[in-house]
């Protein structure tokens, strides 16, 4: 099997694990929510309670570690997700400035310097480049660029932070056009931050070279010509006069390979080390922990002697802590660039030799070192064809010992997770069973019964009330009779039409409109209509009758029920508040305080129909025949309209229309002026017969009681009521993160 089918039969062993990851993902972060909840109450508990053993033993089961953790292990599994649903296998090459890495990477994917940046001069490089290989197909780019944000996010605010520089700007407007800060006098060191100064003076002095890029697309497709404009920070003959690279995230470059075997591969050119911009190490550590599979570090000797200097064992270091989940030298090589006699930099093959004999010493441990031409595409072909052959022997192997590594700590965080849930149980002590039959001792002499206690204090006020509204069922009503008469009085003030003094001038003048035949029964229907209008006000003494009698009830349950600390609000919005409190299951209870909840009075029920049959005389409809046919009574016209009718004819019938509906109105409503009283009686007389007389009543009334005697009786059961929600809700949030916290839920590795 060739190197390529090798390696596509790899990625794609990898997908079903990197799915599994993604499950054991959903689930470590449900299991964090879990133990943030029980963590708030933990806190909760501990400014709540005294008892000085149970904070000790609150204290204990401290899992902030753990979700520290467990943070730590979320970033582990996103990396591992990348690793293994990428499509290619990334071979990260890395290496400080001035090394041949550029001329190496030129080498392997025959792209020239004008696609991977290099030269004798400065360093080049100015941001990351991904290339991959694609077969038959022109060369081109994807730039990915900075968005304002984080641009100033990720580029700009390190180096307020670490030169300790005034307060980071906040806007780009704000960076462009304010003055940078001085650099601080006392600031540790010299040459370095000065150094890290001047990069960050560049970002600022050239940011209208590059501004117009951080509001593009966040991509976008450049030809092969245009990619070193954007990765390079000079041209091909060293002129440093390239700024866009400074608004740019990454690039990305297609392009055919000059080794047609390599297969599924990518190449990550990372800049240079060794130049003063900050974050290129944090960058480093970002992409090896999240994009790249294999590192490939590359180092020049200098022909006229050499040694490992500690900035290649920082670079080494920096390179492995960004998966230390293995020991690097199971990932990497260490290419050791050849030069020929003619080069710069000289014949430094002996050079070369003294480094690779003394590697150890240093403790920069690879799986091998190679040295090898990297300005020679053969050598580099060679090393190439090493690489892959290491790869797809070792790298299942090397797959499994990542995830098999994190899959221990998933299982070590399971463990610890289990171990406080155990002491977390125990914490708060269990009501005994001596502590229970003494509260429902308590609970049963507190409701007591006919001869004592809650129920005879709320039956006995309720049927006092009851008595009471017994009484006065056949007493008229003061308010609503005052209300007839005012309205009587109102209709005999304004009598509309009939009250204007040129009502014959008005009349006659629609008759010539019309016709007295109209004229006649429109005037009806507008008197008819001023007279129902003129007792609309008896609408708010019907509900005050009403509220009245709830609030009484109200206040029964407030002062003799203890109720108010159920709910502050009155009458009928403490009724149907009481209704949202009593549980689904009290059927009898609810429904009761339904009825009284509910009940209204209004005019329009029970005034406004017998009004309409006393304004019958100022109706005009016809009286020859029913809705079935039947013949009806025939309605005694005040005036038979003619021809001849005349305005004089029709104000003389409206009078006598008007005159007799209002006559027969006022004793036809004194009549019912009994009837708000008895309607009120009737709906206290069916709540109590709800809510007291019905059987087993108690039953619902003792649950309701008991579920909130705290509130009611809060002298007596307040304290026993909170720790019993303490302990509850407590046990509730440990139960929550038991459910969450199963070792299946974490376990994705072979």
């Amino acid at each position: 099997m060739d190197i390529t089918t090798r390696i596509a039969n790899i990625i794609e062993k990898r997908k079903p694990l990197a799915r599994k990851i993604e499950e054991v993902e959903g689930n470590l972060k449900t299991l964090f929510a879990a133990l943030q909840q029980l963590e708030e109450r933990r806190n909760y508990l501990s400014s709540q309670i005294g008892d000085v053993n149970v904070l000790e033993k609150l204290k204990e089961v401290d899992f902030s570690h753990i979700q520290l953790a467990i943070a730590s292990e979320l970033e582990t599994l996103t990396r591992l997700k990348n690793r293994f649903s990428r499509d290619t296998f990334n071979i990260g090459v890395i290496g400080r400035a001035r090394q041949g890495k550029s001329r190496l990477l030129q080498s392997l994917t025959g792209l020239s310097a004008a696609e991977i940046p290099d030269g004798d001069r400065q360093h080049c490089t100015g941001v990351r480049s991904t290339i991959y290989h694609n077969t038959n197909v022109d060369t081109y780019g994807e730039v990915w660029f900075h968005t304002e944000r984080s641009f100033l996010d990720e580029a700009i605010a390190p180096y307020y932070e670490k030169l300790h520089l005034s307060a980071k700007p906040l806007t780009v407007e704000e960076f462009a056009n304010k003055p940078l800060p001085q650099l601080p006098e006392n600031i540790p060191g010299y040459a370095e931050p000065g150094a890290m100064y001047e990069h960050l003076k560049r970002y600022h002095s050239q940011f209208e070279q590059y501004r117009h890029l951080l509001k593009q697309p966040s991509s976008k497709i450049i030809q092969k010509h245009q990619i070193r404009e954007y990765t390079a920070q000079d041209t091909t003959d060293g002129e440093r006069i390239l700024f866009n690279y400074l608004a740019v995230k990454e690039v990305k470059i297609t392009c055919t390979f000059p080794n047609p075997n390599v297969g599924k591969i990518a190449l990550v050119d990372m800049p240079g080390l060794g130049d003063t911009g900050l974050g290129d190490e944090n960058r480093l550590i970002q992409a090896l922990g999240k994009d790249i599979d294999f590192v490939l570090f590359v180092r020049m000797p200098k022909s006229s002697g050499d040694y490992w200097a500690d900035v290649d064992v920082k670079l080494y270091d920096a390179a492995r802590s960004a998966l230390d989940e293995l020991p690097i030298n199971l990932w990497s090589f260490l290419v050791l660039n050849q030069t020929s006699p003619n080069s710069n930099n000289g014949d430094n093959l002996k050079n070369c030799h003294d480094l690779l004999e003394t590697i150890k010493e240093k403790y920069i441990l690879v799986e091998k070192c190679l040295i090898t031409n990297c300005s020679d595409n053969k050598a580099t072909n060679q090393l190439l064809e090493a690489i892959l052959d290491y790869l797809t022997n070792q790298i299942g192997e090397l797959d499994n010992k990542y995830a098999s590594v994190c899959q221990q700590r998933l299982v070590k965080i399971y463990e610890s997770v289990n171990a406080l849930l155990s002491k977390a149980q125990m914490i708060l002590p269990q009501g005994s069973e001596d502590d229970y039959l003494e509260t429902e001792e308590i609970f049963s002499e507190l409701f007591g019964n006919h001869d004592g206690g809650w129920w005879r204090d709320i039956t006995l006020s309720l049927q006092q009330l009851r008595t009471e509204l017994w009484y006065q069922r056949q007493i008229p009503d003061e308010e609503l009779h005052e209300g007839v008469i005012a309205a009587i009085e109102n209709c005999e003030q304004d009598k509309g039409i009939l009250s204007c003094e040129n009502a014959l001038e008005k009349i006659n003048t629609r008759i010539m409109m019309s016709s007295a035949f109209r004229v006649y029964p429109d005037y009806q229907d507008e008197l008819r209509v001023l007279i129902s209008h003129k007792f609309l006000s008896l609408d708010q003494s019907l509900i005050r009758k009403v509220e009245s009698v709830k609030n009484k009830v109200a206040e029964i349950f407030k002062s003799k029920g203890k109720f108010n600390n159920l709910s502050d609000k009155e009458g009928s919005y403490f009724l149907t508040e009481l209704v949202n409190f009593i549980p689904e299951k009290s059927l009898k209870l609810k429904a009761g305080f339904q009825v009284i909840g509910n009940f209204q009075l209004s005019y329009r029920g029970l005034i406004l129909p017998r009004i309409r049959h006393h304004l019958d005389g100022l109706t005009n409809i016809s009286p020859l025949a029913g809705q079935y046919g039947q013949m009806l009574e025939p309605v005694d016209k005040t005036l038979a309209v003619s021809k001849d009718t005349t305005a004089e004819d029709i104000l003389t019938a409206l009078e006598i229309d008007y005159e007799k509906a209002i006559n027969t109105i006022q004793p036809a409503l004194e009549e019912l002026l009994c009837e708000p009283a008895e309607a009120v009686y009737a709906m206290v007389e069916e709540f109590i017969d709800n809510v007291i007389m019905q059987k087993d009543i108690q039953k619902e009334w003792k649950s309701f009681l008991r579920k909130n005697r705290g509130n009611i009786w809060s002298e007596i059961f307040a304290q026993k009521e909170q720790e019993k929600q303490m302990r509850e809700e407590w046990i509730q949030a440990v139960n929550q993160v038991t459910t969450v916290n199963k070792q299946e839920y974490f376990s994705f590795a072979q």
